[in-house]
């Protein structure tokens, strides 16, 4: 029979009494055994007195011998901690057991109570693992009273250290009942006997608000002074009335506080205050701050008081009270705010808390961070002081300002609002609130942080451990954590979810780049190779990246492969692999532990251990998540649907969560789940990397590809891909036969077309061996049956009807055929499929014998699916698109349904962005600008924006790398070239003989739009460097175009041409003249499937005079209402500058490799207009046809026909003659027998020629020593230079001055025309060769490039062709290129100076 507690104390109080000397363990096992039976005992209960004392007498009795040992050890004066606690412990229960009668003799008591008090010495300290045991003990003593015998052995010395102690560690986090008990105690001291001393103590704290207490002391002394009014009030109301009287006479410190000290007494004595009252409101308005402080501080408390009515009493005071929130003071807007707490806290149901509450609403937006800071402080005190009563927008308000424009306040919102959602956390556990929308926002809050570049506390690698030891209590259970993530799951936006997979995905990265350093360590005890070291190091690379400060972390990493000591290493891989949530964080205890925090790495090891462990997500997670959904807790709704998602969020990143959950989540799938889904998703991410058999899973998953829906059915193809092996791939064969077999009698077609669908992604030879069947069925069953539905029932935003979706599904089943995953190759031909999606295009025309199936207004759901399924086909087929299909997907943009246009555009908008579709596509954002709804204006304005502003950036960086990727179809301003052949195709292009210019100004409004949005300087904020390429580009563009033809149509070419011409005067018509266009590309690049030569000189005939032009240009600058700001006119310092840096990057000629697109080359000619001013083109230019590039040029010796002799054709006649251009030296000797030969070369700073003496050569790096006659000394490399050889008496040592390009040749005669110098003869040549730029490592930039594949062919003239010194050689792999005015060259860079 088990002992009874006082039979244990008994014994316990025995044995140590036989003891001389208990050592510690034995004491600290005997007191907390002791201490547990003692609060087993309870007071008798019995009514009868005889038998209540005979009870009392025995427990006497059996306490006695442990009191008695307690003495004799002399145990209250112990020095060690647990020893004291547990001792505090006993003497507190025994108290309890015995009261009213001390249990100690009265000697002893004082050392007893100065136990006591220093277990409340300790109360402030809330973190501390003993805290909940001295709140226990601060219970008892409370509840049995003996506080009181203090002052009956006249220890009044310790009842005011005891006030003291309580006053210090007060807090406003501690729990409410810890609270009430310090007031309980202190309450019956009063009681018994009030004495000035103790309310001096009073005072003094509860004046110390803002200074050295914490507001909960203050809080504490009011509610002392409320509660023992009656005994305080003779000697606080003799202190305030000397205060009044003659303050300089009272001695006491506390005089200088009874401002603060008469309006906290107000609740305890206002009739005492009724005089002073009306004065306040002077006070309020007076210049001198801290009086104003004093003041708002009074009222703002007095008014909270309840049952006083104080505000209604005096209005006008109230008034100017609630003005103090917006005084000009910030001192006094921080004290109103403390105000608004105190009042609230003190009153929070009364009426003018609420109106507080408004005006501390409005200080969210103050000018002050410290205002904003206390404000969310404040709300967030009050929220946690009382949850329920805290207005649900406020809180919202409040976490708000972590988007706030300071980084302090965000880090504070940070603070105070994880500190109220767990304490929300426990009250939800505890059974006191339910969870909340308005409580659950604050985690979705704190996760918009991951977007916050400008503090790096909120970036990925913080917001992790905040996840996993912060947002919650310590020991809040699984359970509970799950319920809570389901739950602010469910408020998620996909940018939230998008921040989570960051943080999840950052975690995993770490885990596994975890996992190989684990590996290779043990492999380097073997092999400490070269190769090795670098792997390693390697890897630490890539895990800093997961830690906030990443070199910090890399060379902590470093020491960390340093150490021996392998029981580290083994417990980070048993933590890697761990994924319970409880072992796992036992397990890092026990780690952390093992190390000690005074190992030199602690802090990083408790780091890295935390991001090895599966704290934030674990498989108990999982498992809760599976029995919530298994048990139907949710029922079928919102918070169900976030179980799943939230579960398929998780296994996404770690799949192997699943593991040990497989039987239950495979009886979840048999169940009949409005998310399964989901579910099914689950199990094809999860299943390769959990322990199930394929059998157990294949019979529902084939099911369910037979009769579930489309996404149950897209999901489940993946799944069975997931679980079978190598040896089990026939498994797709018999699928994809059976699912044929299902589609022949009728049976779920939808479902079964998807499922064939995904098959043929997943397995291909099964799909291929089924094609034919299929394809057959698809065209002849599907697409080829009439239209029976009712189509006046359609408009744009309606569903399709079941015969439109069955052909829509069955396009998507032929589409997949196209698309297999894992890089498999289709051997099917994709000619069928894009003639069916050209005719789908061309608004349902019949062909070949399939019947047009979607009704002729477009519906919304077939549109948004052609433009997917052109660009899913564009990722791998782009090369086969034609630009037919080009134009009509782009024309898209200008559907006849809204609804249509603004899926088009978001969708084109979301692809562009992820350079999943080339940036032509970006042509449909002007053709959009104009539409009637004003919404899909300003999303055309905004996607168009991004666009500029991303590829811009992207283009420069391409174009300045290292590795030379970047040309001029990377660039925004190239999708004119498609714009311009789309408008020129446009069955709305005005007639031949239309001379309204505002008819011409209409159509071309989107022309002119985007030439606008290129050149505003504020879309790429103000790099005016982006805005003078765009500048450069567009008119290099437009000349080129102006001389192209039609490769599609070439009566559209006067078209082109006018296009061209107005995209010219648009440029100039923006004021941008003041740019120099010496940088402008010599070689413009235009698809040749778009574009080809003028076969016919008459087509550069202009069609519309240029007087029609500027008035279709006035007219549209008067349709747009926004100003564009010029460019500035640069001097010509700057303009050298900018011409300096960017010679490399405009002027260098990329010659493209055999394999790439093929591109047709048309130089930029007739610098008209004021533009043209700044232009110098009379110097000798080096060819772009070079050896280098692989190109075929046959030389001839003819002189290049001249229409004009000009006093400048004259000049560049004459300098052309005058030396030779040496583009080569290749042999040595030649470099050396240059030495002492005077050269002139042609600077690419000013265009001029400088004359020097070639002075020595270094064969080694082959570059020649030049002294210039004006005394520099430079080193240079003169195969990359163009220079010549001078006589002594040549005339050449000047300046040469550049001939104005518009000047030296007109338009009509240099089409094909060409300026080489090459053995020292001139030349005429026309180049057709590589020219396409180098492939961009961007997708959307490569298609561009591969846009248009055909090659344009010219013929060859043969002998008449040689006479005129044309004779061209063409190798079948080159792309086009013609050189049309011989300047296409590279420009060398800033010279070396020596």
């Amino acid at each position: 029979m088990d002992e009874s507690p006082s039979q244990l104390v008994s014994e316990i109080g025995t044995e140590l009494a036989r003891l001389a000397r208990p050592n510690k363990d034995f004491l600290v096992k005997s007191l907390r055994q002791a201490a547990t039976a003692l609060s087993q005992i309870e007071q008798p209960s019995s009514s009868v007195a005889s038998k209540k004392m005979e009870v009392m007498k025995k427990l006497e009795t059996a306490i006695k011998p442990l009191s008695k040992s307690i003495i004799k050890h002399g145990l209250l004066r112990h020095s060690d901690k647990d020893v004291k606690l547990l001792v505090a412990i006993c003497v507190s229960e025994i108290f309890r057991i015995l009261a009213p009668e001390p249990p100690f003799e009265d000697r002893f008591l004082r050392d007893v109570f100065k136990l006591i008090l220093s277990m409340f010495a300790e109360l402030g300290d809330t973190t501390s693992p003993y805290f909940s045991r001295r709140v226990k003990i601060l219970e008892t003593v409370a509840r049995c009273k003996c506080s009181v015998i203090m002052l009956d052995i006249d220890c009044n010395d310790l009842v005011i250290e005891m006030f003291n102690i309580f006053f210090s560690v007060v807090r406003e986090n501690h729990q409410r009942s810890l609270i009430n008990d310090i007031m309980s105690i202190m309450t019956h001291i009063l009681n018994e006997e009030a004495s000035k001393p103790l309310s001096d103590v009073i005072l003094r704290n509860l004046v110390k608000e803002g200074t050295a207490a914490s507001p909960a002391a203050s809080t504490l002394a009011v509610s002392i002074i409320e509660s023992c009014a009656e005994k305080l009030e003779p000697f606080i109301c003799g202190f305030l009335t000397s205060c009044s009287l003659d303050r300089d006479a009272v001695e006491s410190e506390l005089k200088e506080f009874y401002h603060e000290i008469l309006f906290k007494v107000f609740q305890c004595a206002p009739q005492m205050l009724l005089a002073v009252i009306p004065n306040l409101a002077q006070e309020l308005v007076t210049d001198q701050v801290d009086v104003r402080i004093k003041a708002v501080n009074l009222i703002g408390k007095l008014f909270a008081l309840p049952d006083h009515h104080v505000a209604q009493k005096y209005r006008n005071l109230f008034i100017e009270f609630k003005n103090r929130f917006s005084d000009k003071s910030v001192e006094v807007r921080l004290s109103a705010l403390q105000c608004a707490k105190a009042c609230y806290m003190a009153n929070p149901s009364g009426k003018e808390s609420s109106q507080l509450l408004s005006a501390l609403e409005g200080r969210f937006l103050d000018f002050d961070e410290r205002v904003r800071t206390l404000a969310v402080v404040v709300v967030c005190d009050l929220a946690r002081f009382n949850p329920k009563s805290i207005p649900p927008e406020l809180i919202s308000k409040a976490a708000e300002r972590l988007r706030d424009k300071k980084v302090s306040v965000r880090k504070k919102a940070l603070q105070k609002l994880m500190e109220v959602y767990q304490d929300y956390c426990n009250k939800c556990s505890e059974g006191y609130l339910n969870i909340g929308n308005h409580f659950e926002q604050i985690p979705c809050k704190i996760l918009m942080l991951c977007y916050d570049k400008d503090c790096k506390e909120f970036r990925s690698q913080n917001m992790e451990l905040i996840l996993a030891e912060d947002l919650f209590p310590i020991h809040l259970s699984v359970e509970d954590r799950t319920r809570h993530w389901i739950h602010f799951f469910s408020l998620f936006t996909p940018l939230h979810v998008k921040a989570l997979n960051s943080i999840l995905s950052q975690k995993r990265r770490l885990q596994t780049e975890m996992q190989s350093f684990l590996v290779l360590r043990k492999k380097q005890k073997d092999n400490s190779s070269e190769e090795m070291q670098k792997r390693i190091k390697n890897s630490f690379l890539k895990m800093s990246a997961s830690f906030p400060d990443p070199l910090k972390a890399e060379e902590c990493f470093h020491k960390l492969n340093q150490m021996k000591d392998n029981n580290i290493f083994s417990a980070l891989e048993q933590l890697l692999v761990e994924s319970t949530f409880g072992n796992a964080k036992k397990m890092r205890d026990k780690f952390l532990k093992m190390i000690g925090d005074k190992h030199p790495h602690f802090e990083f090891l408790q780091l890295l251990s935390s991001k090895c462990s599966f704290n934030v997500f674990s498989s108990e997670h999982v498992r809760c998540i599976l029995d919530q959904l298994s048990s139907n807790i949710y029922g079928y709704g919102n918070l169900e649907a976030s179980s799943a998602k939230l579960l398929l969020a998780f296994i996404n990143i770690f799949p192997s969560l699943l593991r040990g959950s497989e039987e239950q989540f495979r009886m979840l799938l048999e169940e009949k789940h409005p998310i399964k889904d989901l579910l099914i998703e689950v199990l094809a991410k999860a299943a390769p990397h959990i322990s199930v058999e394929f059998s157990e899973f294949y019979p529902f998953l084939e099911r369910v590809c037979l009769e579930g829906t489309r996404t149950q059915s897209k999901h489940a193809v993946s799944a069975i891909a997931s679980l079978i092996t190598s040896s089990e791939h026939f498994v797709f064969s018999k699928l994809c036969k059976e699912l044929v077999d299902s589609l022949h009698r009728g049976w779920n077609t939808p479902t079964i077309l998807q499922s064939l669908g995904c098959i043929a992604q997943h397995s291909v030879t099964s799909f291929e061996a089924q094609y034919g069947e299929i394809r057959s069925y698809i065209v002849e069953r599907i697409f080829q049956v009439e239209q029976s539905d009712d189509l006046t029932a359609f408009d744009g935003t309606s569903e399709c009807c079941h015969s439109c979706k069955l052909k829509i599904c069955g396009l998507k089943t032929l589409v997949r055929s196209f698309l297999p995953h894992r890089g498999s190759h289709v051997n099917l031909q994709i000619d069928e499929l894009l003639h069916i999606l050209l005719n789908l295009l061309q608004r349902g025309d019949a062909f070949d014998g399939i019947i047009s199936w979607y009704v002729p207004k477009r519906n919304l759901i077939f549109s948004v699916v052609i433009l997917v399924t052109i660009s899913c086909l564009l990722r791998r087929w782009d090369l086969h698109v034609s630009p037919k299909i080009l134009c009509l997907t782009i024309l898209m943009a200008r559907d006849s349904y809204s609804s249509v246009r603004r899926k088009f555009l978001n969708k084109t908008h979301k692809l562009l962005k992820e350079h999943a579709i080339p940036s032509r596509y970006a042509c449909a954002f002007p053709l959009a600008a104009f539409d009637c709804c004003k919404d899909l204006q300003d999303a055309s304005s905004k996607y168009m924006e991004e666009f500029i502003k991303e590829y811009s950036i992207e283009a420069r960086n391409h174009q300045t790398s290292a590795v030379q990727g970047g040309s001029l179809t990377d660039c925004p301003a190239y999708i004119v070239v498609f714009l311009i052949h789309i408008l020129a195709h446009d069955s709305g292009f005005p007639a031949e003989d239309c001379q309204d210019e505002q008819v011409y100004a209409d159509f071309v409004s989107p022309l002119f739009w985007v030439v606008r949005a290129l050149v505003n300087s504020n879309i790429v904020n103000g790099d005016m460097d982006i805005v003078n390429d765009a500048v450069l580009y567009l008119l290099s563009i437009f000349r080129a175009i102006k001389r192209a033809e039609d490769a599609i149509d070439a009566t559209r070419t006067p078209k082109l041409q006018i296009l061209a011409e107005i995209g010219i005067s648009s440029v100039n018509a923006l004021n941008y003249n003041g740019i120099s266009t010496s940088r402008a590309p010599g070689l413009i690049l235009l698809p040749s499937s778009l574009y080809r030569i003028c076969s016919d000189k008459k087509s550069n005939e202009f069609p519309v005079d240029e007087n029609f032009i500027k008035r279709v240009i006035q007219s549209l600058k008067s349709q747009f209402s926004m100003v564009v700001s010029c460019l500035p006119k640069r001097g010509k310092k700057c303009q050298e500058d900018g011409i300096q840096s960017g010679d490399a990057k405009y002027n260098t000629l990329n010659l493209a490799t055999h394999d790439q697109a093929m591109l047709l080359g048309i130089e930029a000619t007739e610098m008209q207009g004021p533009s043209s001013q700044d232009i110098n083109l009379g110097h000798r230019q080096r060819c772009a046809a070079s050896k280098s590039a692989g190109l075929h040029i046959e030389v001839c010796k003819n002189n290049v026909p001249m229409s004009s002799k000009s006093t400048k054709e004259k000049q560049m006649s004459s300098s052309c003659d005058s030396a030779t251009i040496k583009p080569s030296l290749s042999q040595s000797h030649e470099s050396e027998a240059l030495i002492g030969k005077r050269i002139k070369l042609l600077s690419p700073v000013d265009k001029c020629f400088y004359s020097g003496t070639v002075v020595g050569f270094n064969p080694c790096n082959k570059t020649h020593k030049i002294s210039y006659d004006g005394g520099d000394v430079e080193l240079l490399c003169l195969d990359s230079e163009s220079w010549e050889t001078i006589c002594d008496d040549s005339p050449e040592d000047k300046e040469m001055t550049l001939a104005d390009e518009s000047n030296a040749f007109h338009s009509s005669d240099c089409d094909l025309v060409g300026c080489s110098s090459l053995g020292g003869q001139r030349e005429t040549v026309n180049a057709f060769g590589d020219c396409a730029s180098t492939q961009s490592k961007n997708f959307a930039n490569k298609e561009n490039e591969k846009f248009c594949n055909g090659m344009t062919s010219f013929p060859d003239k043969g002998k008449k062709g040689q006479k005129k010194g044309h004779k061209i050689f063409l190798e079948k792999s080159a792309s086009e290129v013609v050189n049309v005015k011989g300047d296409a060259f590279v420009r060398r860079t800033r010279r070396r100076k020596v």
